[in-house]
Parts: structure tokens; sequence; C-alpha cells
């Protein structure tokens, strides 16, 4: 039920040992009402005078008081570290993501990823708010009670402390069960989650294939199964809730069918007998709360376990062996022999990759669907590492693998579907210049051609985007990725992995008017299966297979019949938009 990490939070053990003191005098509370209120009760049975009841009433009130204020207490005291220490791991989450780069999204899915960073992450907030009190109280209230009830009637507290783990094991056969559809509910989720945000990207694509209509079949096929499992759990929930009242209802009422045999044969007087039957409801209390929520926190450990998995994902070392990188005319890159073969795989992705390249060329990169295009992108941004070290030099410093910080503070990465945080306008597009004031982020939106856009929202800069907020178009995403680069000029290194994929021709045609100047005096990777870009490179890699089977300049390529001449047969388009 807890995940053993969550003991490695920073500053957690404190805040435990905090609520297990307030949970014990909380319980000690609980036993001071119960005994107050049953001495005023058996003095009003006993007809005394109602002055006699002041001094337990007022005892009585002041427990009960206490009781709900330290509960008070214990959430106002947990939630600001619950939430600080939320905020950390939402921030360290994004920085590892930033880090691992693609490939990691690649493989737990864009929609997975997404929902982690977002939802996850306010689930995990819930869990520790809930997990950690809620133990605290079932392993700390029922015992103080349990001792206070054995000193008054040693056969009452016999009982209960009997069906007390029966009550525990019958949770535990629902619990595991619960779980286990939770888990299956989560991965439903998950898939769900990865199968409409892949087909909402690429909905463009589908509606010009015609496909759209099918693919809105599948992702109501989806959901349906997320939502039967769903209510597979919460049949389990509701069925474990039930039973736990009903058993626990009973036991109280066995406890009070003993005492009143005990009452009759003069075995025990009434004051002890009756705080006995005001505590027993007490002593499962606990137990039924942790119930009550513990679907909750079945959702929230596994969104803990999904963000401590990524989180606890090695990183590439050797990261520094890059000591200072100016990007200019002299600079030079080269692949020597460079191999790539992903975790679990039998075949290397990219096989014997070589090329060399200087100073601010355009290269482009191309090839059919699968040929490893993006792979190799991901290669050259550092997100990804050789199977050998060595292979990959910088201005004729040899590296184990281009994941150094200094290549990458001067890179910038534009994929297909650039992420939006968020945030307002302004705070997307100063992602890489957090500093930038708004008279410089106006400019660079102006060159990216987002001025009239802006000019169109009340709130300009500061509009709302990302999730939850104004939706964005495929092609106003790429706009605001290229006003992030168009805003920071000392990063001279550009790598695009397809950014045009999901436009239709007349939105692309449009981008590329804007994009064109910001290939000048830089260096860029630039993948695409739209040929017509390159026109504007330099130089060009064919990829097939994972393999580099051509390269040089568009002019030496297309004089021969390769491999480069048998793309652009196939894929055609290259004049299309020049």
């Amino acid at each position: 039920m807890i995940d053993k990490r969550l003991f490695k939070i920073p500053g957690i053990t404190p805040r435990i040992i905090m609520i297990a003191i307030l949970t014990l005098i909380q319980a000690v509370m609980i036993v001071i009402q119960a005994r107050a209120l049953s001495i005023a009760v058996v003095q009003l049975w006993e007809l005394k005078p109602l002055a006699t009841i002041v001094t337990p009433t007022a005892v009585f009130a002041l427990g009960f008081l206490c009781r709900h204020l330290i509960t008070v207490a214990q959430n106002r005291t947990f939630y600001p570290f619950v939430e600080k220490t939320t905020g950390e791991m939402r921030e360290q989450l994004m920085t590892k993501l930033f880090r691992l780069g693609p490939s990691l999204v690649e493989k737990n899915g864009t929609g997975n990823t997404v929902t982690m960073a977002l939802e996850g992450i306010d689930k995990v907030q819930t869990y520790l708010m809930l997990i950690i009190i809620k133990i605290m109280d079932m392993g700390i209230t029922p015992w103080v009670i349990l001792l206070y009830i054995a000193f008054l009637q040693w056969k009452e507290a016999a009982f209960l402390l009997i069906i007390y783990p029966v009550i525990i094991l019958f949770m535990i056969i629902l619990g595991l069960a619960a779980q286990s559809k939770a888990d299956r509910q989560y991965a439903g989720y998950q898939r769900l989650s990865n199968n409409f945000v892949d087909t909402l990207r690429g909905l463009g694509t589908l509606k010009q294939l015609g496909l759209s209509k099918r693919y809105a079949n599948n992702v109501y096929s989806v959901s349906e199964d997320y939502r039967k499992e769903t209510m597979a759990t919460l049949r389990i929930a509701m069925t474990s809730t039930f039973a736990l009242d009903f058993f626990t209802t009973l036991s109280v009422a066995v406890v009070a069918v003993f005492l009143g045999f005990d009452l009759m044969d003069g075995k025990i007087m009434l004051l002890p007998a009756l705080t006995i039957l005001t505590l027993a409801p007490d002593y499962f209390l606990p137990v039924r709360n942790f119930a009550n929520d513990y679907h909750a926190t079945l959702n929230g450990k596994n969104a803990l376990k999904a963000v401590l998995d990524v989180l606890e994902t090695p990183e590439t070392k050797q990261r520094d062996e890059l000591k200072q990188l100016t990007w200019h005319d002299d600079s030079a890159i080269k692949f020597d022999d460079v191999s790539l073969t992903y975790e679990d795989a039998d075949q290397p992705t990219l096989s014997h990759i070589s090329f060399d390249v200087h100073g601010f060329q355009k290269v482009g990169i191309i090839g059919a669907s699968g040929s490893g295009k993006s792979t190799l992108i991901n290669l050259i941004g550092g997100f990804l590492t050789p199977d050998e070290p060595d292979h990959v030099s910088l201005n004729g410093q040899k590296l184990a693998h281009l994941s150094q910080e200094v290549w990458q503070h001067n890179s910038i990465y534009i994929p297909q579907a650039p992420y939006l945080f968020h945030a307002t306008l302004r705070d997307n597009v100063r992602f890489y210049q957090p500093d930038a004031d708004d008279a410089t982020i106006k400019a660079a939106c102006d060159k990216a051609g987002l001025s009239d856009w802006i000019a169109e929202m009340p709130a300009g800069l500061d509009t709302m985007i990302g999730e939850g907020s104004r939706g964005v178009s495929g092609g106003q995403a790429q706009r605001i990725a290229l006003a992030r680069a168009f805003l920071d000029d000392s990063r001279k290194i550009l790598l695009f992995d397809e950014p045009t994929a999901h436009l239709d021709i007349e939105t692309e045609a449009a981008l590329k008017e804007d994009m064109l100047p910001l290939l000048d005096n830089r260096l860029v990777f630039f993948a695409t299966h739209r040929l017509h870009w390159i026109n504007q490179m330099d130089y060009v890699l064919v990829m097939d297979h994972g393999k580099l089977v051509e390269q040089g300049t568009p002019t030496e390529l297309a004089k021969h019949d390769g491999p480069y001449t048998k793309l652009r047969a196939e894929m055609g388009g290259l004049h299309a938009l020049d």
C-alpha cells in the first residue's frame, strides 16, 4: 500500500513524527470525551442534579473540540509540505523529461507523459495527504482505545483485539482485488491518454487521408474499455465499503450484547459499560476512514510509482566532457561509424553513421517513414547515447556522446508538436530566455508571424495557453516554437524533427516564409519527409532502414540515379512550395 520510496522524500520523516504525536494526542482526546460523555449520561440516568453534569459536559466539549482541531492542525501543517514537495516533484519531473529527451516520451507515450506531469502529480498530492495521516490514525488510535478498554473490561478488549485482524484480513483480500482493478484502470487510462493525444495531434493528416471516422471509432472503443474498467473498480470499492461497515457495525452490536449480559449479571457497572460502548465505534473508525479513501490512495500510489520511476531513470554520464562551445564558421561536428541500439532491441536502430559537417551548414535529413530520421536527430541532440564512446567529435575533441550540457545549451530543438506549458503566451515564448522583456518578446513574435494573432486576443501576451486554456492550432504552436528560437540568438544549433509533418500545405507555406530567416547563420539539422525543404539545404543525409545510404549536396545527389533521386520520385513535392 505504501511505496517505500515515499520515505526517501526529503523532510518527510519529521512530518511523520509530528503527525504521529498529534494522532496520539487526538486518541487521548477521544478517550477523554467518551469518558466525560458517559459520566454525564450516567449522572442523568441516576437523576442527579444538573449541576453534576456541568463539569463532564465541559470536559466532553473540550475533548470534542480538541479532537477536531487536531484534525485541522494535521491538515494545515502537513498540506504546505505536501504542496511544496509535489511542486518540486513536478519541476524535477519536467527537468528529467527535458534531459532524457523525446526517447522517453516515445517509450511511455505522449498522452501518458502529459497525464503524469499534470494529473499524475495532483493524484500524488492527494495520496501523500491521505496515506500518512490515515496510516498514523489506523496505527495509533485503535490501540490507545483498546488499552483503555482493557483497563475497564478485559473480555470486551479481547473480543475487539481478535475481530480487528479479521477485518484487516478481509480488507486485504478485497484490497488486492481492488488494487488489481485499479492497476488495470490506470493502464487503461494511460492507453486512453496516449491514443487520444496521438489521434488529436494527427487529426489533420487523418482527415486528409479520410481516416478520421475510423480513428474516432477507435477513440470511442478505448474510452468504453476505460469506462468498464472504472465501473468494475468502483463496484469492488463500494462492495468493500459496504462489507466493512457491516462487519464493524456487527462487531459493535456484539460488544453491546456482551455488555448487556454483564450488566444484568452485575459483572460491570453502567459507567464503564457505557464508556466501552461509546469507544467501540471510534475503535473501528480509523480502518473505516482508510477504507473509504483506499481507491484514491491506489490511484495516487500508481501515479507516484510512475513519477518516481521516471525520476530514478539513469541519466547519461560524462555530460561535462565538453567545457565550452562557441559555434562559428570553422566549427565542425563529425560522426565516425556511429551505431545506436535501443534497450531490449535485437538489432541496431542506427548502423554505421558517418558524416562531417562544418560551420553554418543547413543539413537536410530525409528518408521514408521509419528510416531513422527522428532517431538521428535525437542522437545529435544528445537525447540518445551511441553504442560505443569516442565516435563523435566536436571541433576535433572526441566525445562519448552529445549529451553534453554545453552542447545542449547551444541547441534549440523543435519537434513535430512543440510542448506548450499551461502558462501565458509570454512565458511560453521566453522558454529559453526567462528574463526577456516584452519589447524583445514582441520582436521575436513578429519575426515568427504571431503579431496579428496576438493583436486579436484581448489579453495579448498575458493570454493563457496550454493545458485547459485557449486552444492553439498546430501552425500557431510551431510559430510559438519559432518565436522561442528567434528570441535566443546565442543558440547556434537548430534541430528540426519534421516540424511541419502535421500541417496542411497552406499553413506550411505560410510558416515556411517566417521560418527561413531563422536558418541563417546557424548549424541546422532538418529532418523532414517534405522534400521541398531540400532546396534550402546545403547538404543532405539520406536515411534508409537506419543506415545512411547517401549524402552530399542536393546538386551532387541529383546528378546520378541513387537513393536520393528514387526517394524524390516516390515522394514528389520537391518544388511544391518554392
